[in-house]
């Protein structure tokens, strides 16, 4: 496993703030869940934002999972359509993501999950410094080929549920190349996050360390 020199507070201006968009069901929860142990592996202090309509769905089910302290998950209601308030006005989530950075001081990194949305989906830079969309190969292997701002303008490009290609019919070594193609130099990483075989978390978790925590690898 990569080995990481971490950035010294005295060196980071706060914890980096991650956008987490994409369709309903396309595996965003389960992909925090999935990161966390491997977030804790590395020493890397986290905690999440939720969004949903109108409820506190998400933030519930990652408070009662134990994967991380409870404490550490806010809940954002949308109240109105998901991309609203992380793109128009995102003053609710930098609202919930100033007050964790405030209570939780050694924070490294504060994920934002947007509410379930469509491929139009981006993130304000006001809110976020980088940020992933996640699509989901039960929704088709012409998502990509739909393109739209989540799928050409994220900083990463992730393809979830592998494991299911071959039960929706859908060829997943093809679409992770069409994808590839479409979005050019920008990276693409498939992933399955639940089940016994975990693929592509620990590469999403090197990419954020690489691209926002640290400043080289350790020999």
């Amino acid at each position: 496993m990569t080995q990481f020199i971490p950035l010294s507070k005295s060196d980071a201006p706060g914890p980096a703030r991650i956008g987490i968009g994409g369709p309903v069901g396309s595996g965003k929860t389960a992909l925090i869940e999935a990161m966390m142990p491997v977030f804790k592996a590395r020493g890397i202090e986290v905690a999440v934002v939720t969004n949903d309509l109108v409820t506190k769905e998400d933030a519930r089910r990652l408070q009662a999972g134990g994967l991380i302290d409870p404490e550490r998950v806010s809940a954002v209601e949308a109240g109105a359509c998901p991309h609203t308030v992380i793109r128009e006005d995102p003053t609710l989530n930098i609202a919930a993501a100033d007050d964790l950075e405030a209570r939780f001081p050694g924070l490294d990194l504060i994920l934002i999950e947007s509410g379930g949305d469509n491929l139009a989906s981006t993130f304000s830079l006001d809110l976020v410094d980088w940020w992933m969309f996640v699509i989901d190969v039960g929704q088709g292997d012409d998502i990509p080929r739909k393109r739209g701002p989540g799928i050409l303008q994220s900083d990463l490009l992730v393809i979830n549920k592998l494991d299911l290609a071959p039960h929706v019919f859908v060829d997943a070594d093809a679409i992770l190349a069409e994808a590839r193609q479409i979005r050019a130099a920008s990276p693409v990483i498939g992933c399955r996050c639940k089940g016994a075989l975990i693929e592509g978390v620990d590469e999403i978790v090197d990419m954020l360390a690489r691209d926002l925590l640290f400043q080289g690898a350790a020999s």
